[in-house]
């Protein structure tokens, strides 16, 4: 059923917009999220995760553990998304530092694995007897699910095995566990899953598949599972809801399910895995489930910006259109697992549309979540903030105007850091005779088909993109859904043939120049009418980024801005702004502020030109207001 296999160890990106951000992730964020770690850094929430593995090592030898656990039950999977950026900054930038430093914390982490395989600080420091006990809150699974990825794609970076050697033995324990000793149940938080199919596919280790079958098919299958579990334990971590199966994906089967429920991140884990699974068995009933799933995210619950979970309350999906932009939650983490599951969709299915959603997420969410600088970070990203509201009243706490330095919970920072750093694995893909370009980033890539291929772009603030090939066979170049028009070359020849499913696919033989020129019109967006918070609004692209106004750019008021989408939008490049970005100057007009908090008489407006930033660079100049969505004309 594959269409196409990922990059899977990622395509070299030499040069433009890509590779600044992965300088950024090797130069800054990688060494800085080490001090935190290590509990070096300054003005950062305490991590202890380092010193949790020292501490569960001499737990494992049955010495003194010191200061014991400190954290999250959660806390390793800090350690093993940072060794996979790692592994991936070491493949775009080898570094014997950074190498070191890898090695020298897999060497710790190998020491606290017990001698039945198990692995996870927090039950080996404070509760060895727990384990396995509360699969609904604990976090065992996902752990060793983060870890399991971390080993990989060292492994594939670096050739060196003593990880995954350590995650094979985890496996070979948990394998134990669930399906020899039949200890029922499946993770409360999902990851594991994903993460077997990858050490599947580098191992060949059939546990692997069978262990994430297992608890695929496993899920909604007994809706009691959680609540047996609750009665039978005397303890709990936070008190989640055992009978919520809808907020743990375990309501019906997956193979039955409709619409995506719950906690957003874990959804999309899942959802990840499953279509992973659909495109390794051929499995069409498994990837009937994911495109409904993909249905209900995308068409009904899915922000402009590629954020996803609306709510704070749970960090979930709420409910088909509710998406109010000043109380989003839109977690970074949850668009960085919606990149997850469209990469693995496009192995089932070619549609652009996947990739569309891809890019959507990572140029306007993703990149949102970290500071320009490399060291701040968001896990909430809200479509709009006002100082004095936001971050400050009860239901805005969670919409911060400022990204902090790190969290007690830090998944996302170091999260962003492996996405970014993997960024070649989800813009290419292969199979036999054909190289799939699904987004754009200047670099050079070879295929295991033989085709080599050099990208030069200036995207996503230019438009043309240049494929030098070499080899024969086909490039299926995608045509973005934004892209209204677009021009198409090969060998200096125009290239008519239409798009399919959002991709055009091109023969080549021997040495081939093809050029893409996409729409670099901006644009105005609106929302369905379905949206109630959204009625009479409009916001501007262009190209795959989403605008948002500031405060800073616009007299620091954008509340009294509305956008006259009868005018026109004008880009102008600004070398001086945020480093250097491209901004828009938009037709609008503003409304004169009153007297008392209401009136008879209709305020006077004034026509003005509002300025609007590529939304993934708000909030680097101080707090100030912003928003994403305006009122229209």
């Amino acid at each position: 059923m594959k269409v196409q296999e990922q990059i899977r160890q990622g395509a070299y990106i030499s040069e433009g917009f890509i590779k600044e951000y992965q300088q950024l992730i090797s130069n800054t964020v990688l060494p800085y999220q080490y001090e935190v770690l290590n509990d070096k850094a300054e003005n950062t929430e305490k991590s202890h995760v380092v010193q949790n593995f020292i501490n569960a090592g001499k737990a494992v030898k049955g010495e003194d553990t010191g200061d014991g656990f400190y954290g999250m039950v959660f806390q390793d999977s800090d350690a093993a998304k940072w060794i996979e950026a790692a592994a991936y900054s070491l493949r775009n930038f080898p570094d014997p530092v950074l190498e070191k430093q890898a090695d020298d914390l897999i060497d710790i982490i190998a020491a606290a694995q017990d001698s039945d395989g198990y692995l996870n600080t927090y039950f080996t420091i404070k509760d060895k007897d727990k384990r396995w006990t509360n699969l609904l809150e604990a976090h065992e699974l996902y752990c060793s699910g983060h870890m399991m990825e971390a080993a990989c794609a060292y492994c594939e970076a670096t050739g060196k095995r003593k990880l995954l050697d350590v995650m094979l033995k985890n496996t070979e324990h948990i394998y134990k566990v669930f399906i020899e000793e039949k200890h029922g149940g499946f993770p409360g938080h999902p990851e594991v899953e994903l993460a077997l199919m990858k050490m599947y596919r580098l191992t060949g280790n059939e546990k692997c598949l069978s262990l994430a079958e297992y608890f695929i098919n496993s899920r909604g299958c007994d809706t009691d599972f959680y609540k047996r579990e609750l009665k039978a334990r005397s303890w709990s971590v936070w008190g989640n809801d055992a009978e919520n199966n809808e907020y743990q994906q375990s309501n019906v089967p997956l193979r039955k399910a409709e619409n995506a429920t719950g906690h957003s991140v874990r959804a999309v884990y899942l959802y990840t895995a499953m279509a992973d699974l659909a495109a390794q068995t051929s499995d069409s009933e498994l990837y009937d489930a994911c495109k409904r799933l993909w249905d209900s995210i995308t068409k009904r619950q899915m922000y402009i910006t590629g954020g996803i979970g609306s709510t704070v309350h749970g960090e979930a999906f709420s409910t088909d259109y509710d998406l109010p932009p000043d109380t989003a939650y839109a977690e970074t983490c949850a668009s960085i697992g919606l990149m997850f599951f469209a990469s693995r969709m496009l192995e089932n299915e070619l549609k652009g549309e996947y990739a569309d959603v891809m890019e959507q997420a990572f140029y306007n969410t993703v990149l949102a979540g970290m500071q320009l600088d490399g060291k701040r970070f968001f896990y909430v990203n809200p479509l709009e903030v006002i100082p004095g509201i936001s971050g400050k009243i009860q239901t805005h706490k969670h919409d911060l105007t400022q990204r902090p330095g790190w969290y007690a919970c830090a998944c996302c920072p170091p999260n962003v850091a492996r996405l970014v750093s993997s960024f070649g694995k989800y813009a290419y893909g292969e199979n036999a005779d054909t190289a799939y370009c699904h987004l754009f980033a200047a670099g050079t890539v070879s295929f295991d088909n033989g085709i080599k291929l050099t990208c030069e772009t200036k995207y996503p603030y230019a438009f043309t993109v240049k494929y030098t090939v070499q080899g024969n066979g086909s490039i299926a170049v995608r045509i973005p859904a934004w892209s209204r028009n677009y021009t198409l070359t090969v060998n200096g020849l125009s290239y008519t043939e239409p798009a399919v499913s959002g991709y055009v696919f091109i023969p080549v033989s021997g040495d081939s120049e093809i050029i893409l020129t996409l729409d670099d019109t901006p644009r105005f967006m609106y929302a369905s009418p379905m949206i109630p918070r959204l009625t009479g609004f409009a916001c501007v692209c262009r190209g795959p980024l989403v605008y948002c106004f500031e405060g800073k750019d616009n007299d620091g008021d954008v509340l009294s801005l509305t956008l006259d989408t009868q005018g026109g939008i004008t880009a102008v490049h600004d070398n001086e702004l945020l480093g250097g970005t491209v901004r828009l100057e938009v037709q609008a007009v503003r409304t004169a502020v009153t007297d008392g908090l209401y009136t008879s008489q209709k305020p006077s407006q004034t026509s003005c030109t509002a300025n609007a930033i590529p939304y993934y660079m708000w909030g680097n100049r101080g707090e100030n207001q912003m928003r994403v969505w305006l009122p229209m004309l």
